[in-house]
């Protein structure tokens, strides 16, 4: 099985699945905040049927607030497929981004496995790690992670790359920026990210012309510069343009 969410606008969600049974109908069960409805495929993606993937292609939902009332303002949203039960999406309200499940990895070893995947952009310092003795969590920079058991710097991999294609369509650093910051802040988190320099007037033209930051009209000193004007986010939500 094979799934993905493509866009979350608050009051409409959509995305694709596709069933091991590549000539099934994927249907989708919603949940919000307790209220729930089954959604059945309404979008026909042919590259699926080009590459083998599904019979028709027919696996592609979309979920409105007329689907399911208290969509926009739920806290909690979670999508599952219908046949497995398997989550594969959950919106935990706006202070932190959540991807959902980047992709299906599975047999791993010549076994038949399902990793289910996400990954959340959190600030460090705000973070509290469990402390449990085994399986215990820790930092790494995922750029020197190096092989992983079961094969798996392929994930990591994948969600480096799904995070650096986000730069170019959505607002997906407002979780690592404090509530205002200045366009040199915001330059290095994107640096950070891709691993290069960005030119410093291409990239403020760039950021600006989205609309996904607006100035406060507030300046802060840093050292012996002028001071800089200090922006904020439009939306401090997960934002495609």
């Amino acid at each position: 099985m094979q799934f993905n969410i493509d866009e979350d606008r608050g009051d409409y969600l959509s995305g694709w699945l596709l069933p091991d049974n590549p000539s099934r109908e994927p249907r989708i069960v919603a949940v919000a905040d307790q209220k729930r409805a089954t959604i059945a495929p309404s979008l026909v993606h042919s590259n699926m049927v080009d590459s083998g993937l599904h019979d028709t292609g027919l696996c592609g939902f979309e979920l409105h607030e007329a689907a399911l009332p208290g969509l926009a303002s739920a806290r909690d949203v979670r999508l599952y497929d219908e046949d497995t039960g398997l989550l594969i999406y959950v919106r935990r309200g706006p202070r932190a981004y959540v991807e959902a499940k980047l992709f299906t990895f599975d047999s791993q070893g010549g076994r038949a496995n399902v990793v289910v995947t996400y990954f959340a952009l959190v600030d460090v310092a705000r973070t509290r790690l469990r402390s449990d003795l085994e399986w215990r969590p820790a930092w790494h920079p995922v750029r020197r992670l190096g092989p992983l058991a079961f094969g798996n710097e392929r994930i990591t991999g994948y969600a480096e790359e799904r995070l650096r294609n986000k730069l170019e369509y959505t607002n997906v650093v407002y979780s690592l920026l404090p509530a205002r910051f200045t366009l040199t802040e915001m330059q290095r988190v994107y640096e950070a990210i891709l691993g290069e320099v960005i030119d410093k007037r291409n990239f403020r033209r760039r950021v600006v012309g989205l609309g996904i930051v607006r100035e406060t009209g507030e300046t802060e000193k840093q050292g012996a510069h002028r001071p800089a004007m200090l922006y904020e986010f439009t939306r401090r939500e997960p934002m495609v343009l």
